[in-house]
C-alpha cells in the first residue's frame, strides 16, 4: 500500500513540476515515505527524464537569468545527470548573450560594477567573454 501511495504522490507532483529522478525520491523522502517506495515509485512511472530536465530549465530561466554554463550546474545541483542537463540546455533556444546581458543587470540592481568588475563577474557566473563584454556594451558600461 505505501508503495501505490508513493506511486500517486510522485504523479502528483510531476503533473505539478518538473523533478529529476533524484529530486523526485528526495521530495517523497521528505514526505515521510521510505528510501524503498520513493525508489520504487520514481522507477515505477514512465518518466522521460531528458524532457523533465527541459522542463525545469525551462522554468529556472522563466524566473531569472543563466549562462549556459550555470544552467547546466543548477539543472545537476537539482539532482539531473551531466547528460540531462546538457540535453536539456541544448534543447532551449536561448540567446546567451542576452542572458548576460539581464544577469548583469540584476547584478547592477543590486550594487555597482566597473565595467571590467561586472564582466569577471558575469564570467564568474559561467558566461564566456565574448557573453560578459557584450552584456557590458549594452548596459553601457
Amino acid at each position: 500500500m505505501s508503495q501505490k501511495n508513493a506511486v500517486s504522490k510522485a504523479k502528483d507532483y510531476l503533473n505539478f513540476t518538473a523533478f529529476s529522478k533524484k529530486g523526485l525520491i528526495e521530495q517523497l523522502e521528505f514526505e515521510g515515505f521510505d528510501t524503498e517506495d520513493a525508489t520504487y515509485a520514481a522507477n515505477k512511472l514512465d518518466v522521460d527524464w531528458k524532457e523533465q530536465a527541459v522542463r525545469k530549465a525551462e522554468d529556472y530561466l522563466d524566473f531569472t537569468s543563466f549562462s549556459k554554463k550555470g544552467l547546466i550546474e543548477q539543472l545537476e545541483y537539482e539532482g539531473f545527470d551531466n547528460e540531462e542537463a546538457t540535453y536539456a540546455v541544448d534543447q532551449l533556444d536561448v540567446d546567451w548573450k542576452e542572458q548576460a546581458v539581464k544577469k548583469g543587470k540584476e547584478y547592477l540592481d543590486f550594487t555597482p560594477f566597473s565595467r571590467k568588475g561586472l564582466i569577471e563577474q558575469l564570467e564568474f557566473e559561467g558566461f564566456t567573454t565574448e557573453e560578459a563584454t557584450y552584456a557590458v556594451d549594452q548596459i553601457g558600461l
